[in-house]
């Protein structure tokens, strides 16, 4: 049952609050003001849109301009959820919001919180903007390098459905972002290629789309491409499971545990069963280095990786 809160419920509401910021905490590097902004909240509870799920569910929402609003807070305790209560709870918000004048409401989220993120999407959320968080020591580090070089990939599905391919492109791509050129060619080799102004932009894109083609058609998709001209990543997908991550310099991005290290280098085995590449000549090709400088030039192995597996760039 879905209420609106009133003043007597803040026990309620500072409890929930509570539950949320333990479960999902903020970054590490930020200090905590949550103890100020529930304070804040509390000065102004009769300006937000406080909605109630019985005792375990929260939403918190508030107009921030005269067309924009903004869920301040949605939690549903572990032992509800599953149930559409988080939902509902969204969905009265929405409503009420609407009365207010609202067009358009946001939502944060963690970019690490694949499960919530793939709810809102589902719901019709999509991702307005992007905060990007690095170290100071590793951004001065690596600002000091000589300039980045270009960044771009592809995708490529093991199928001859080129329709297929593209129909399941024009679904999904909209849902990362604008996208001002997209091709869809093939096949060849048995291999249907994607290639998208986007994913060029952003390699979290091209991996998250192919991860999608390869979830929505049951297929082995490849993602491989060239970040900042010196180093080549490629992930290859088996219906949506992510089984096999390279990256030529492991750490170029920066220091990693060693297991994540080992993790990064090409399983030939894998991949020969996957694409039907010669495991040696996988082995061969997908090398890792702790430097570019180590390897032949990013765009030169990129060709090379892409051959060895059978699809043409």
């Amino acid at each position: 049952m879905i209420r609106t809160a009133t003043p007597d419920d803040l026990p309620l509401v500072r409890e929930l609050w509570h539950a949320f910021d333990e479960e999902i905490p903020d970054a590490p590097w930020r200090d905590s003001d949550s103890a100020e902004d529930l304070a804040e909240f509390e000065r102004t509870f009769s300006e937000h849109v406080v909605l109630l799920a019985d005792d375990v569910g929260l939403a918190i929402a508030t107009k921030k301009g005269s067309r924009l609003g903004y869920v301040d807070l949605l939690y549903v305790r572990p032992e509800a959820r599953r149930d559409g209560v988080a939902a509902e709870l969204v969905r009265e918000a929405a409503s009420r919001l609407r009365e207010q004048g609202v067009e358009v409401l946001e939502l944060d989220v963690v970019a690490s919180n694949d499960r919530a993120r793939a709810v809102y999407e589902r719901w019709g959320f999509a991702p307005a903007e992007l905060t990007l968080a690095a170290p100071v020591e590793q951004l001065l580090t690596r600002l000091a390098a000589k300039p980045f070089g270009p960044t771009f990939g592809s995708i490529h599905v093991q199928t001859d459905d080129t329709s297929a391919v593209e129909r399941q492109v024009q679904k999904v791509l909209p849902r990362f972002g604008r996208s001002a050129e997209t091709t869809v060619t093939g096949p060849r080799n048995g291999w249907t290629a994607v290639h998208d102004e986007l994913c060029d932009r952003d390699p979290t894109v091209l991996e998250r789309l192919a991860k999608e083609l390869s979830y929505a058609l049951a297929a082995v998709v490849l993602a491989i491409g060239v970040e900042e001209g010196a180093v080549v990543r490629y992930n290859l997908f088996d219906r949506g499971a992510d089984v096999d991550e390279y990256l030529s310099v492991p750490e170029y991005f920066g220091e990693l545990p060693p297991g994540d290290v080992v993790a990064l280098g090409a399983n030939p085995t894998v991949v020969a069963r996957l694409t039907g590449a010669d495991p040696a000549r996988v082995r061969e090709a997908a090398r890792t280095a702790a430097s570019p400088a180590d390897l032949p030039p990013a765009e030169e192995l990129y060709q090379l990786i892409a051959n060895v597996m059978g699809v043409q760039e």
